[in-house]
């Protein structure tokens, strides 16, 4: 079975080596898929037009054959929600999508992301932008608590997965080598369970 082409898109700092995001771009790399991890302008001090365009101009260069998956993590699923609501081009549609551990999109305690704050929750726009949209948990996440994630995920209509203890799925919470997540990129197998 054929991998999908995967893009991979990181939150505020970027993620670091040992972060699962990479550790998941060497696995499908190291078994013959296409993957695409761009480094977003200035992550520490994100700004939300120049991030959008960059993530346009990789949808844009994506191939046009075969299955499209994107993963985004903490800020980057506001990126993805803020792209989605926007001037849409449906060339830039993609099969599936994984958002985990979202930052709440009226987090207010860290002011670098102030410009990623309250993207339009429509589902309409969500469906427009990926076939298939799944959202992921971690139990004890201080950027979303479970409360809030099923708040997002009703009203967006998507799925949610609750990894018990997965916290902001990040190093920090040990989430480095994460099977699960593969399987999902493989076969989209869900739901989603802990390392």
């Amino acid at each position: 079975m054929s991998l999908p082409y995967t893009l991979i898109l990181h939150g505020l700092g970027g993620s670091g080596p040992t972060h699962w995001q990479n550790w998941l771009a060497g696995e499908l790399a190291h078994h013959g898929g296409q993957v695409d991890v761009p480094q977003f302008t200035l992550p520490d001090e994100p700004r939300l037009a120049v991030w959008l365009a960059e993530l346009r101009e990789h949808l844009a260069a994506a191939p046009r054959e075969g299955e499209r998956v994107v993963l985004a993590h903490s800020l980057a699923c506001l990126l993805w929600l803020h792209h989605a609501a926007g001037d849409f081009d449906p060339a830039l549609r993609v099969d599936r999508v994984l958002l985990v551990a979202p930052v709440f999109p009226d987090f207010r305690d860290e002011p670098a992301i102030a410009d990623f704050l309250n993207p339009p929750l429509d589902p309409t726009l969500v469906r427009r932008a990926a076939a298939s949209t799944r959202l992921v948990l971690g139990e004890g996440d201080e950027y979303c608590t479970l409360a809030q994630g099923k708040e997002l995920a009703e009203a967006l209509r998507l799925d949610l997965d609750v990894i018990v203890g997965g916290g902001h799925l990040n190093v920090a919470a040990d989430y480095g080598p994460w099977p699960a997540v593969l399987k999902w990129v493989r076969s989209d197998r869900t739901p989603l369970t802990p390392r």
